[in-house]
């Protein structure tokens, strides 16, 4: 019996990380994906005319 209680563990986990692999792939794109490329791209953007303004305002 001392081998059944060695591989529940491992066994265990396996399970618990197949489902979150298999819910982070099923939460990929789908009604959610317009929004967070939107919010990536706003991110992006930002970022860009931060880093070009005080360029532009130094020539």
């Amino acid at each position: 019996m001392d081998y059944v209680s060695a591989l529940v563990p491992p066994v265990v986990m396996a399970v618990f990380f197949t489902g979150l692999i298999v819910t982070i792939v099923k939460t990929q794109g789908g009604a959610n994906k317009a929004k967070e490329d939107a919010a990536a791209d706003a991110i992006v953007a930002r970022a860009e005319s931060v880093r070009q303004s005080p360029e532009a305002g130094g020539a």
